[in-house]
């Protein structure tokens, strides 16, 4: 226990060392926010980020640079996302003054059953390989997209991912890290290394990397559309590669792909509308949050407070409880959506927080009936999209189609095989997502739209970030670069529940006398490495009539504008 307290001690120590004085701003910002009038992007790579600059430049509106962007995050942050996987978007559209949701995941195979890993002895399902495959939903997503609101040809839209695949790029230092963490464990499957280890090894920090396979498929993809990659021959080439390594996702599967536009939901906090995007992802949890706490007055405990970490924690267990009962694909159930987003409801939880003591269980409420990308951008006209794409579990599951250029992404591992669970293992099923994108509006005009990756610290980081700015009055950059909490332990997805009050992870930077203040409420603390990253945010000054970008520095990421 003394070595505990030791180590706590140095990393609040080591912190108030390394900190650099600002002349403006709170000291824990990296960056001044970034400032512009005709367009912002804020993506997690540089180049990426000028890619959706200069589509904008070019003509194109922040739709058409969204697309631009995640086709170059595929090829180049191939660590978090990739057409091999899902995406989520919520678009704010000037011209009707509206927010529309998209829901662009795929499907679980239609050939399999629960029956089958049942009998096959499986207590859960795989977390790589072929059998938690589901259908890739990006591609359709992107022409979904583009199709409502684009502009600019797809052809232009994905000429630079197109370009930078075939004569390569620079591998940036935070993805050239998970790269080579993931290489030694995914090149057991075959065509991982034909793809991503030419040269034997995975790429190192500045070393040019090009993905001639992946040029290819864009190419198909920019001529023919989305059907070039759910029919045709790269649908044959992923289904039979499936299929060969003991999987079940069949050309039908892939053929009948559907996107669905969905209305983002929302709660007010504080006189802002914080939006998100309903189950079969995790949103509506940040919501739960919000409305759980509103109720207590964080700006007199001040950010760095056992008071406030302590409530916001109860709060996360709270909402993580029902998450895990009722979070899922409303087609196979009703969700009850309404009810655990309301006031009402956030009162009868709250009465359950003990403001001196933490919680070691909760149980879910009564009703009636991990790694990701995540990009913003906004343009002239005044749209905006909060978009976030994802293979999950970092380079997904390892199976990668042979002569395409991605790896196929492994969500169906969030299933449970839990038989009457709202989340069990069915054909033709989206599985519970963690990916989620967020926007804020004030009365009725837009205002922020952001997000972060990290599984299930994402709508915990989202309600962090809406309490940052509001309650705390954090700018745009110090609201993605204060330190972050993160609780985990409680429930997931498969219905395991809490038992022991789980873990409370703080990140460097919270002082001392807060960590042994949260002790004393009976928290277990402990530090953990690397889970936070992944912060891009844009927001528009109506005022001024310019947009604000951030990118937090826990990745290689960059906001600009023009």
């Amino acid at each position: 226990m003394k070595k505990y307290f030791i180590l706590l001690f140095s990393i609040s120590i080591s912190l108030s060392i390394f900190c650099q004085d600002r002349i403006t701003g709170r000291n824990f910002a990296t960056r001044s926010e970034v400032i512009a009038k005709n367009g912002m992007i804020a993506t997690s790579q540089p180049l990426c980020t000028q890619v959706g600059i200069d589509v904008l430049k070019k003509g194109g509106n922040a739709i058409d640079a969204a697309i631009a962007c995640n086709a170059c995050l595929g090829l180049m942050e191939p660590t978090g996302c990739g057409v091999g996987g899902d995406i989520f978007a919520i678009v704010w559209d000037a011209k009707t003054q509206k927010l529309y949701g998209l829901n662009g995941s795929g499907r679980s195979p239609k050939s399999l059953t629960r029956a089958w890993f049942v009998e096959n002895n499986y207590e859960k399902i795989p977390s790589h390989g072929a059998l938690p495959i589901s259908v890739p939903g990006t591609v359709k997503g992107w022409f979904d997209l583009h199709d409502r609101f684009g502009k600019m040809p797809m052809k232009s839209i994905l000429q630079p991912a197109i370009q930078y695949a075939r004569e390569g790029f620079p591998v940036s230092e935070l993805i050239a890290y998970y790269m080579g963490r993931s290489g030694p464990f995914l090149s057991k499957y075959p065509n991982f290394a034909d793809t991503y280890m030419p040269s034997g090894k995975m790429p190192a920090k500045g070393e040019i990397f090009k993905n001639p396979y992946l040029a290819n498929t864009y190419e198909e993809i920019a001529k023919g559309g989305s059907d070039a990659f759910y029919k045709g021959k790269i649908a044959k080439t992923i289904a039979e590669h499936v299929q060969k390594e003991g999987g079940f996702l069949s050309e039908e599967d892939l053929a009948s792909h559907t996107s669905e536009w969905v209305e983002p939901v929302s709660t007010n906090y504080r006189g802002y509308d914080v939006w998100e995007l309903p189950p079969n992802g995790q949103g509506i949890a940040a919501l739960q949050i919000l409305n759980i706490l509103e109720a207590f007055d964080l700006k007199k405990y001040g950010f760095d407070s056992p008071e406030y970490v302590h409530l916001f924690t109860e709060a996360k267990k709270l909402a993580f409880e029902d998450r895990a009962k009722y979070y899922a694909d409303p087609a196979f159930n009703k969700i009850p959506v309404s009810k655990l987003i309301s006031k009402e409801y956030a009162k009868k939880r709250r009465a359950l927080i003990d403001e001196n003591r933490a919680a070691r269980r909760y149980d879910p409420g009564n009703l009636e009936h991990g790694e990701t990308i995540y990009l913003t951008t906004a343009d002239k006209d005044g749209n905006m999209v909060s978009f976030i794409q994802s293979n999950f579990r970092g380079m997904g599951s390892g199976i990668t189609p042979p002569k395409l250029g991605f790896v196929l992404q492994d969500r169906g591992e969030l299933f449970t095989l839990e038989e009457g669970h709202f989340n069990v293992y069915e054909p033709g099923k989206r599985p519970f997502h963690t990916i989620i994108p967020a926007f804020i509006t004030k009365d009725g005009k837009p205002w922020v739209s952001f997000g972060l990756m990290g599984g299930a610290m994402q709508p915990q980081g989202h309600a962090q970030m809406v309490i940052n700015l509001i309650d705390f009055g954090m700018n745009l950059q110090e609201a993605g670069d204060a330190p972050r909490i993160s609780h985990g332990g409680s429930s997931q997805p498969t219905g395991e529940q809490m038992s022991d009050g789980g873990w409370l992870s703080l990140e460097s930077g919270f002082d001392y006398e807060t960590i042994r203040g949260l002790m004393d409420k009976r928290h277990r603390i402990r530090y953990s490495k690397g889970i936070y990253g992944g912060y891009q945010a844009i927001m528009w000054d109506e005022k001024n009539g310019v947009y604000y970008g951030a990118s937090e520095s826990r990745k290689d990421g960059q906001a600009s504008g023009y």
